[in-house]
């Protein structure tokens, strides 16, 4: 204690510049100081907050958030552990990085972390916050949320949509037997190179389109084919950058500066002209008597039902043309980007892994046999293509950083003091690759689920591709088994190589930058048809 009151001494005397003995209340002063650093040390240590890595002025933690940020946030977590406070600018961030901790925030404290952070993209191209993803919680969330679940996404709906997901699988499988064909008849010696990651993308985007908006909106001719296709990319692409506005208010001007605020005008601009012609073809068509408003429940797209809701006012609030807009965005960006990347990460880890392809394709021509249809009844008895199914959700999440939430008053989580206003960050791709809930974390084994109750619908926090709890993604059904038909006809009528006699083990794993986890470089592989089918 005298040692360091000297020392106080000492740093006293240079700051006013003359000696403190010259002072009757020295000691009272430097007593003082010390109860003060002293409180604010013990503060310090009784607040409990969550380790963090050192951060710089301004900027915080953001430097340290690589082109992969659930990589980066996964090697800081190692490091720090699976509860970790990061500042992005001046927003203070909570990164979880493990299942114990993500049951706190989905199920212990589901309530209080149930908000959303504001983000510019959010605001501008999502109307204002105005759809179920991004609404902030409260009773227009809730009412939404209700109108989702019981007339767009439960499984009467779901079921309805069978014969769409039948109809679009068949005809990606006969463009697949017509590329093999036509090159094969053009060449004996070539063998048909596909693209897989293009095939899954266009399935994936007339998928929900039908769904959704009533029909496909790729095939509108050349020009609006591919104006469509621009919006549909431009979406998944922009909600992928980072706007460094939304963390630094005040250098919200170089977003100005280098145009991306007006590409993000331009982007909303044409988002929803879209949807607003998608929107007013329904109602031409129901005034004209068309079979837009289809009196036929199970024939009805999800804008027909919210037009029904809308006019019947069924819901707590009122929903406006900008409501089912925002709606619409949600089902075909949330639907598409999933069903997409959950194929292609499917198809490459099955590529990657003959042993389970093959055992894959006995189960499912197996259970199939002869039959040129597989149909959503035969799914039931394909217990290894569910496993197979999970272990990709384990390894390849579709959005690995799920959605961030926002605390709305103070929590305790793992022991650490959480602030009210704090954004949370669920690594779901750290949680699905961690060692203390899986055996061989790194490796691809299906069979893992086999005899595992751990399934992916919000209820075992070491699996949650789909988030969990209040604000987990309502559309999980809807996704699941679309992909499980396609998976099972694409395996049961193709036998698969990679292309130029590439070995598996040479597949290039790479994923692309940016919050989504698509493919860094295309699926490309060689089909066979398998002569049994045909």
């Amino acid at each position: 204690m005298p040692h360091l009151l000297q020392m106080l001494e000492l740093k006293l005397n240079q700051f006013f510049l003359i000696p403190l003995e010259s002072f009757s209340f020295k000691y009272l002063l430097l007593s003082a100081i010390f109860l003060i650093l002293l409180y604010r040390w013990s503060s310090h240590r009784n607040s409990s907050v969550p380790p963090s890595p050192p951060k710089l002025p301004i900027i915080g933690n953001l430097h340290q958030v690589g082109l992969l940020p659930h990589r980066s946030l996964q090697t800081l977590s190692q490091r720090h552990g699976p509860v970790m406070l990061l500042h992005f600018g001046s927003r203070p961030v909570l990164v979880i990085s493990s299942a114990e901790a993500a049951s706190q925030i989905f199920k212990t404290h589901d309530l209080i972390f149930s908000d959303r952070p504001k983000f510019i993209f959010f605001e501008k191209v999502i109307y204002n916050y105005k759809d179920i993803v991004t609404a902030p919680y409260g009773e227009y969330w809730r009412q939404l949320r209700s109108l989702c679940v019981l007339n767009l996404l439960s499984n009467k709906r779901v079921r309805s949509f069978r014969a769409v997901r039948q109809e679009e699988t068949r005809l990606m499988i006969s463009n697949i037997l017509q590329s093999c064909s036509t090159i094969s008849s053009s060449s004996s010696s070539s063998s048909p190179v596909l693209n897989l990651s293009d095939i899954f993308m266009k399935l994936s985007n007339d998928l929900i389109c039908r769904v959704a908006m009533g029909r496909k909106y790729s095939d509108l001719g050349e020009d609006g084919g591919k104006m469509f296709m621009k919006i549909a990319g431009d979406l998944t692409e922009f909600f992928t950058r980072v706007n460094i506005g939304d963390y630094i208010p005040w250098l919200a001007w170089f977003t100005r500066l280098s145009g991306f605020d007006a590409e993000l005008d331009d982007l909303a601009k044409r988002a929803d002209a879209f949807f607003d012609m998608v929107i007013q073809e329904h109602i031409d068509k129901s005034m004209s008597g068309i079979d837009g408003m289809n009196d036929n429940e199970d024939q009805k797209d999800f804008v027909d039902v919210l037009l029904a809701v809308q006019k019947e006012n069924a819901v707590g609030v009122p929903i406006d043309r900008v409501g089912i807009k925002a709606i619409i965005l949600d089902m075909f960006t949330g639907g598409s980007d999933t069903t997409f990347t959950t194929l292609e990460w499917l198809m490459s880890e099955l590529m990657k892994n003959p042993r389970v392809m093959k055992k894959l394709q006995n189960e499912v021509r197996g259970v199939v046999g002869n039959k040129e249809d597989i149909t959503e009844d035969d799914l039931v008895r394909m217990h290894y293509l569910k496993a197979v199914i999970k272990e990709t959700f384990r390894l390849h999440p579709p959005l690995p950083l799920l959605v961030p939430r926002m605390s709305n008053q103070n929590a305790k989580i793992n022991g650490y003091n959480i602030k009210a206003n704090t954004q949370v960050m669920v690594n779901a791709w750290a949680i699905g690759r961690d060692p203390k809930s899986y055996t061989n974390a790194e490796q691809y084994e299906p069979e893992r689920f086999l005899n595992s109750a751990i399934d992916f619908k919000g209820n075992d926090f070491e699996l949650i591709p789909f988030g969990s709890g209040r604000r987990g993604c309502p559309g999980m059904h809807f996704a699941v088994v679309g992909v499980e038909i396609v998976l099972a006809n694409i395996v049961h009528k193709f036998d698969w190589i990679l292309p130029d006699g590439a070995r598996a083990e040479d597949l290039d794993m790479s994923e692309s930058t940016g919050i989504t986890a698509h493919r860094k470089y295309p699926l490309k592989a060689v089909a066979k048809p398998y002569i049994s089918c045909f």
